[in-house]
C-alpha cells in the first residue's frame, strides 16, 4: 500500500550582521523571557488563523489525494520576518495574503513579540520550541534596522556565511536539524546559487503526551478506507471515558488535550458521504470558531484513532502564496528596501512532520524564505476509519500550530 507522507511546516521563528558567529547553528531561546498577553491584539490572532484556512485550502486543492500537513505559524511567522523588509506595493500584498490590512506594523510586531514567547511557556508537560534564524551572504549591506527589529521581535539569530562554501548549505540544514531535534534535517540543496543573498528561516518543534493516554494493549489492528475508497491495514488506538466531544449538521468532533491542558488536538469527521475535500473547501474561520464551540466535556465517549506518522514536503509555497495576493513579492518589482534595493522572494520552502501513537504527539515544521537579487534570473514558474482533518493549536488564543488532513494513513 503507497504511503503517502506531506508537508509542513513547520514553524521557523526567532534570532546583526554585527558580532555574530557563522559557526552558531542551535538557537538556545531564552524560556524565561517575559511576555504581556494582554499585548497579543486579536486581530492579529484573528489574521493568522484566516491566513492558515486560506493557505491549508490552496494546498489541500494542489494534493487532493495526498495527506496534507502543514505548521501556518511556521509559515507566517517567516514571512512576517520578511514583511519587516517590504515596502510600499510589495508590503501591502502581502498584507493583504497574510491578512494584515488595516493592522498597524508595531501593532503587529508587538503582538508576534509577546505570542511567540507566551507559547513557548504555553504548558510546562508540552515541549514547544519556536526558533527563528536569518542567514546572510557575507558581504551584503542588510539595513540595520531591519537586523534589529528581527532580533527584538522575532529573537532571531543572525549569521554571516560565505554562500560560496561547499558546506555552506550543510550549516543551514544543520541548524534546522538541531531545531526540530531532527525530525527534519534536510530542506537546502548544495551548492547555493550565486544569486541568493539571504535566507530567512523558522523552526517549531512540539511534543506533547496525551492528558489522558490510550492504553496500548486496547489498540487494535483493523482497517482504514482512505479517500480513494480503497482499504489499508492500521493500528486503531481506543480508549473510553470522559472527553471534550462535540458535533454538529455534517460533522462529529472530539478534542484530545495534551499536558495540563493548554494545547489539544480536535479530530473533525465529517458526516458519512460527504467527502473530505468538500468538507476542507468549505471550511471558514467562522466554522471552525463553531465547531469548537460545539465542544463540551462528555462521558462514555469511545474514541477510536489511528496510529499514524505523517511527511509532507518539502512544499514550494511561491504558487499558492502568489494566489492569495503577493505575487509581487516573487518579481523583480518587488520592493523590499527596508532590507535593501533590488531584491525579490524567490523560493518559500515549507516542510512539516508529524508522528501521532499512544503517548501522545510529536510534531516539526519549518519555512525557508530565500531571497535573491533582482538581476537575477526568476526561476520558472471517534472511529476515524476514513479521511480526516486534524489541527493542534493553543486553547487561550486558538493559534494554529498545525493544521492536516488524512487521506491514507497506512504505515
Amino acid at each position: 500500500m503507497k504511503k503517502i507522507f506531506g508537508v509542513v511546516i513547520l514553524f521557523l521563528m526567532l534570532f546583526s550582521l554585527i558580532g555574530c558567529s557563522s559557526d552558531a547553528f542551535i538557537d538556545f531561546s531564552d524560556k524565561s523571557l517575559p511576555f504581556d498577553k494582554d499585548k497579543i491584539d486579536s486581530e492579529v490572532v484573528k489574521g493568522n488563523a484566516e491566513f492558515a484556512f486560506d493557505i491549508f485550502k490552496h494546498l489541500n486543492d494542489e494534493d487532493k489525494e495526498q495527506n496534507v500537513f502543514i505548521s501556518p505559524l511556521s509559515i507566517s511567522t517567516a514571512l512576517s520576518m520578511t514583511y519587516q523588509g517590504a515596502e510600499t506595493t510589495t508590503k501591502e500584498a502581502m498584507a493583504q495574503a497574510l491578512n494584515y490590512d488595516g493592522i498597524e506594523q508595531g501593532l503587529l510586531n508587538e503582538s508576534y513579540k509577546n505570542l511567540l514567547r507566551y507559547l513557548q511557556q504555553v504548558d510546562s508537560k508540552v515541549e514547544l520550541n519556536i526558533s527563528n534564524s536569518i542567514w546572510i551572504k557575507e558581504g551584503q549591506a542588510i539595513k540595520q534596522e531591519f537586523i534589529d527589529t528581527n532580533e527584538q521581535i522575532f529573537d532571531a539569530h543572525m549569521t554571516q556565511l560565505d554562500f560560496s562554501k561547499d558546506d555552506a548549505a550543510d550549516k543551514i540544514n544543520q541548524w534546522i536539524d538541531s531545531s526540530t531535534k531532527g525530525k527534519i534535517d534536510k530542506m537546502l540543496e548544495p551548492p547555493i546559487s550565486p544569486q541568493v543573498i539571504m535566507y530567512l528561516i523558522n523552526a517549531i518543534y512540539f511534543k506533547g503526551e496525551w492528558t489522558e493516554q490510550f492504553d496500548e494493549k486496547q489498540t487494535f489492528s483493523t482497517v482504514f478506507r482512505t479517500g480513494s475508497d480503497q482499504t489499508t491495514d492500521v493500528k486503531m488506538m481506543s480508549r473510553k471515558g470522559e472527553v471534550g466531544y462535540g458535533q454538529g449538521s455534517n460533522y462529529k468532533t472530539v478534542r484530545l488535550d495534551y499536558g495540563n491542558g493548554k494545547t489539544s488536538m480536535y479530530l473533525v469527521l465529517p458526516e458519512e458521504g460527504t467527502p473530505i475535500n468538500d468538507f476542507i473547501t468549505s471550511m471558514t474561520p467562522s466554522k471552525w470558531q463553531a465547531i469548537k464551540g460545539s465542544v463540551s466535556e462528555t462521558s462514555e465517549v469511545l474514541v477510536q484513532i489511528p496510529r499514524f506518522k505523517m511527511e509532507y514536503g518539502i512544499k514550494k509555497l511561491k504558487d499558492s502564496l502568489s494566489a492569495l495576493g503577493m505575487a509581487e513579492a516573487f518579481s523583480d518589482t518587488a520592493d523590499f528596501s527596508g532590507m535593501r534595493e533590488g531584491i525579490f522572494i524567490s523560493r518559500v520552502l515549507h516542510k512539516a512532520v508529524i508522528e501521532v501513537n499512544e503517548e501522545g504527539s510529536e510534531a516539526a515544521g519549518v519555512t525557508v524564505v530565500e531571497m535573491q537579487e533582482s538581476a537575477a534570473v526568476e526561476p520558472l514558474r471517534f472511529t476515524a476509519d476514513r479521511p480526516f482533518m486534524f489541527v493542534i493549536e493553543d486553547n487561550e488564543f486558538g493559534t494554529i500550530l498545525f493544521m492536516g488532513k488524512a487521506w491514507d494513513v497506512s504505515e
